[in-house]
């Protein structure tokens, strides 16, 4: 039995009793040495401020005048869960390009303060929890606050952006509706206020921030899933229709068993080749993704975006006719 388990064990043992329990009786429920009941006793009370009384002649119990007021604390999880914990910490903290580690540092310090309770003071080697950030775009950390905030709290927002595409510089007034980590960068979705839709903002994009007095209004989960997760890609939009793609045999051990989108459709051909079919919107970043797997992936249908790709592979094989 792990200590978690013995200490849960051990408060329902001393929650139910009417008389002083043994410490024999406690080795045998807990089925630990007398030595490790008296650790538990002794982290019971010391620790988490349990009512313990007794003594090892008479047993131990829950003081009557609080012991029925006494509970465990809310946050009680096993190795395991601290452990995954911490590894889902580091994994924020290194892919997010630093701008959480601020913000984190007090919770990275209470998971390693219960990581030591639960480790008996070894020290956990946090640096074998390896995250390597792949394309992640600088990132002004107010910048984020201001936006996470107005997302959590249901506020406004105004910022000045540059869009990545066009290079044009707009001041915008919107209803944030969701902040999305997407591929090491983050996206602000929102409803913008002047141009009466929904648009899907790059924070590292945006600059001078500043959260509004007046409360953003809510658009149903259904209409955001619609319009921003029914087609592929970060900037989806309502898709136009399905792509369909072929990868090589090769490629398949990949593509087989990667989530492109929710709804995709895929199966392996007769001869080994794996059929990938998922909607999609704009073709540009799906067109990106299938051309990374180069003469292992073909675009089959529809014919615009099969031609799409044609022109792009041109377009890339004129760069060495020079």
């Amino acid at each position: 039995m792990e200590r978690i388990e013995r200490i849960h064990a051990l408060h329902r043992i001393l929650t139910a009793a009417r008389y002083p329990v043994t410490v024999q009786r406690l080795q045998e429920d807990l089925e630990c040495s007398r030595a490790t009941v008296y650790r538990d006793l002794a982290y019971l009370r010391d620790y988490l401020m349990a009512p313990v009384v007794g003594n090892g002649e008479a047993g131990f119990r829950y003081d009557t005048s609080e012991g029925d007021r006494f509970e465990l604390p809310g946050l009680w999880l096993s190795s395991e869960e601290l452990h995954s914990l911490l590894a889902a910490q580091q994994l924020l903290m290194r892919s997010g390009g630093g701008v959480l580690s601020n913000a984190l540092a007090p919770l990275q310090q209470r998971i390693e303060k219960l990581l030591d309770e639960h480790a008996g003071g070894r020290r956990l080697p946090v640096e074998r929890v390896r995250v390597v950030p792949h394309r992640t775009r600088k990132l002004d950390e107010s910048v984020f606050r201001t936006v996470a905030t107005a997302v959590l709290d249901r506020k406004r927002l105004a910022f000045d952006y540059r869009a990545r595409s066009t290079d044009e510089h707009t001041r915008r007034n919107v209803a944030p509706q969701r902040l999305t980590h997407y591929r090491d960068n983050w996206y602000l979705d929102a409803w913008d206020l002047d141009r009466e839709g929904l648009r899907s903002f790059s924070v590292d994009r945006m600059t001078a921030a500043r959260m509004l007095d007046e409360t953003a209004r809510d658009l149903p989960d259904e209409e955001l899933d619609r319009h921003l997760a029914s087609s592929y890609g970060i900037f989806s939009g309502t898709p136009k229709g399905w792509a369909t793609i072929v990868f090589s045999a090769k490629a398949a051990r990949w593509v087989a068993d990667e989530h492109w989108h929710s709804q995709q459709q895929g199966r392996f051909l007769a001869d080994g080749r794996y059929e990938l079919k998922l909607p999609y919107s704009a073709g540009r970043e799906l067109l990106m993704d299938v051309l990374h797997y180069g003469a292992d992936a073909e675009v089959v249908e529809p014919p615009s975006l099969r031609e799409q790709a044609r022109s792009l592979l041109s377009l890339a094989l004129s760069q060495y006719d020079r």
